[in-house]
């Protein structure tokens, strides 16, 4: 008797497991599929920017760093292998140890402020009252003023001689009536870095105010309804209500705030230029100035990859520990 099968075979007619393979094999053409496709395809620009403005740049910077890196290499192309030089000369020099313990420095004291008052007046809008759309626009005004005009208004207000600040304490005897007896607010090292701190505070409390008033608004007002019928209110309410439900908020809030002060520059040399004596130099500040005052950018570009290491370091220690936190 004839193979059923190689009949089969022979008049062309598919078998069931010929057939689910074939249509398996053009699975793409179905509405399904070739919506994926599209999906992707709107996905490429995005993709392209990402490779183009972000990838791109780091692979060099990183490469860039290990080389003998200089004005000379754009005119010769030649730039030698250092290996790990930049980087000892970096670290061994004696401007880091006190670039790192500003940057500490300015980072703890910026994020605390922002933080603190950032949520504080989160809490103060949500209440309702005449005005409070107005005064919560007007909030944003730090935020939106360019930094370099804000830094040069407050060069100006904290000018040693010619300050509004200084004037301002001298009408109310609380400093010396002779413009040399002012405090100088950004000439004095014991000053200047709580000085810059201040006004990076300043510029970043309209951020943490609204990202905090967001998660704020997201909290259902009827579980503060029923914690006050037990008697849960005020403090009671923010401990065991506000801020447990607002912590995911925090969580982004602190980790963005802190990766951005840590690079903050533009503030820092509006202000100080990392002056004076270096007393508000910071690895950000100190990478510049070895690649754009110094024309090394090898080195600068070792101290630049050392604050990235840095911010993916706490990122990944604070994410990790607050989700430890929330799963015990």
């Amino acid at each position: 008797m004839a193979d059923p099968r190689a009949a089969n075979a022979v008049v062309g007619v598919n078998t069931p497991t010929t057939a689910r393979s074939g249509v398996t094999g053009f699975r793409w053409l179905w509405p399904s599929g070739r919506q994926r496709i599209l999906e992707l395809l709107f996905l490429l620009p995005a993709v392209a920017f990402l490779l183009v403005f972000f990838g791109y740049p780091i692979v060099e910077n990183v490469v860039m760093a290990f080389q003998h890196y200089t004005t000379a290499t754009f005119f010769t192309g030649h730039a030698p292998w250092a290996g790990l030089a930049n980087y000892r000369a970096v670290l061994r020099s004696n401007v880091f140890s006190e670039a790192a313990r500003n940057t500490l420095l300015f980072t703890v004291g910026s994020i605390a402020g922002q933080f603190t008052i950032g949520l504080a007046l989160a809490v103060y809008f949500q209440r309702k009252f005449p005005l409070s759309g107005l005064l919560r626009s007007l909030l944003l005004l730090p935020w939106l003023i360019p930094l370099l005009a804000a830094t040069t208004v407050w060069r100006w207000m904290l000018d040693q001689d010619n300050g509004v600040l200084n004037r301002l304490l001298a009408d109310v005897h609380l400093v010396g009536s002779r413009p040399g007896s002012h405090p100088g607010w950004l000439t004095n090292p014991s000053l200047a870095l709580l000085s810059v701190i201040l006004v990076n505070i300043w510029i970043g409390i309209p951020f943490n105010a609204t990202i905090l008033y967001g998660g704020l608004r997201d909290i259902p007002e009827h579980l503060y309804e029923a914690a006050a019928l037990d008697g849960a209110t005020g403090w009671r309410a923010f401990r065991y209500i506000t801020w447990p439900l607002l912590r995911p908020v925090v969580n982004v809030v602190l980790v963005l705030g802190v990766v951005y002060t840590l690079k903050v520059i533009d503030i820092i040399l509006g202000l100080t230029g990392g002056g004076p004596a270096n007393a508000t130099q910071t690895i950000a500040t100190q990478s510049y100035h070895l690649s754009f005052v110094e024309f090394d950018f090898g080195q600068g570009a070792a101290a630049a990859n050392i604050l990235i290491v840095i911010s993916l370091a706490f990122a990944v220690l604070y994410l990790r520990a607050n989700r430890r936190a929330v799963t015990a």
